[in-house]
C-alpha cells in the first residue's frame, strides 16, 4: 500500500516535500490529464503534474509547443475536480511566460485559483526574475533544467543535455540561480547521471529527474509511459510497467465479440419490464394490428 490512503489522508505539501527530501525519502511524481488518470495516481504518488506533455500524450501533436492555456486549464479543471491529496502541479506552456511579467502572473495565478498548489515552468537564468515575481505573489514555482520541451527547435531536438564542459557548467550556474529565486523544487530532464547528481548535492531543494539518473530527490515520469499506453518508440529513460494499450483493447475486443455473437447484453445486464406494463404494452401491439 502507498504511503498515504485515500481516505481522511492529508494534503501532501511543499513543506513535507521539502523535509522527506531532506530525510532521504525519495519523491515519486507522475502526470494525470483528466480525473481518470488522477483517480489512478492520487493514492500512489506524492505530486500529480498536469503537463502541457498533455499535447503530444493526449492531443495528437508532435510536441508541447501548441499546447495553450486554455487546453491546460481544461485538464487542470479536470483533475482538480477529483481533489487529489499528492501536490498538484500545472505546467506553464509555450507564450503562457515569456510575453510579460502582467501575462505571466495572471496565467500562473489563474492556475492557483483552479485547484493547483504550483506551478512549472522551463528555463535557467533567465527565468530567475520571472520565477522571483511568481514567488513574491505568492505563487509556488518548479523549475525545469536541461533537455526543455519548449526548446525543442533551439536545441535541434530531443536530445541529452549538458554533455559538453561548458553546457554542464551552464546546468550547475542555473540550477543554483534558480534556486536563488525561489524555486520549491527543479526537474532536471534528460542529463547525464553524474551531472544531475552534483546539481542534487549543491542544492538544498528537491530535484526530480527524468532521464538524469538515480541520484536525483525523486522521479517523474509520464503516467502514460509507465503504464504502456502510448505506441511507438519509448525514450532510453522510460521503464514501462504493464502493456497496458494491449491489455486494453484486448478487453475492447472481447467485448466487439460478445457484442457481435449476440451474447452481450445478457439478461444479468438488461431490465425487465414490470408485469402490468407488459400487458399495457401486449394490449397496444394487439389493438394496433386489429387496426391495420
Amino acid at each position: 500500500m502507498s504511503h498515504h490512503s485515500t481516505i481522511d489522508a492529508p494534503a501532501i505539501t511543499i513543506p513535507h516535500l521539502q523535509q522527506w527530501a531532506r530525510d532521504g525519502r525519495r519523491l515519486v511524481m507522475t502526470t494525470a490529464y483528466d480525473a481518470v488518470t488522477a483517480r489512478l495516481a492520487d493514492p500512489v504518488v506524492d505530486m500529480i503534474l498536469v503537463g502541457d506533455s498533455v499535447g503530444n500524450v493526449c492531443l495528437g501533436f508532435d510536441n508541447t509547443l501548441p499546447v495553450s492555456m486554455a487546453m491546460m486549464n481544461h485538464h487542470l479543471e479536470a483533475v482538480a475536480r477529483t481533489r487529489p491529496r499528492a501536490l498538484l502541479v500545472a505546467d506553464m506552456p509555450y507564450l503562457s511566460y515569456h510575453l510579460s511579467l502582467d501575462d505571466t502572473l495572471c496565467n500562473a495565478g489563474g492556475f492557483l485559483q483552479r485547484g493547483a498548489a504550483a506551478v512549472k515552468l522551463e528555463g535557467g537564468e533567465k527565468r530567475a526574475e520571472t520565477i522571483r515575481a511568481l514567488v513574491e505573489c505568492e505563487i509556488p514555482v518548479m523549475g525545469h533544467l536541461g533537455l526543455t520541451p519548449q526548446s525543442v527547435h533551439a536545441m535541434g531536438g530531443f536530445k541529452v543535455q549538458g554533455r559538453a564542459a561548458e553546457d554542464a557548467v551552464q546546468i550547475l550556474e542555473d540550477a543554483h540561480r534558480l534556486e536563488e529565486a525561489g524555486c520549491f523544487a527543479l526537474v532536471l530532464e534528460g542529463i547525464p547521471s553524474e551531472l544531475a547528481a552534483r546539481v542534487t548535492e549543491i542544492l538544498s531543494i528537491p530535484t526530480i529527474g527524468i532521464g538524469a539518473g538515480p541520484h536525483c530527490s525523486g522521479q517523474v515520469l509520464v503516467l502514460h509511459d509507465v503504464l504502456g499506453l502510448t505506441q511507438g518508440h519509448q525514450p532510453k529513460f522510460v521503464r514501462t510497467y504493464v502493456d497496458g494499450f494491449g491489455v486494453l483493447q484486448q478487453a475492447l475486443t472481447h467485448w466487439a465479440e460478445d457484442v457481435r455473437r449476440g451474447v452481450f447484453p445478457s439478461p444479468a445486464e438488461s431490465y425487465a419490464l414490470p408485469a402490468a406494463a407488459h400487458a399495457a404494452v401486449s394490449a397496444w401491439a394487439s389493438d394496433l394490428s386489429t387496426r391495420s
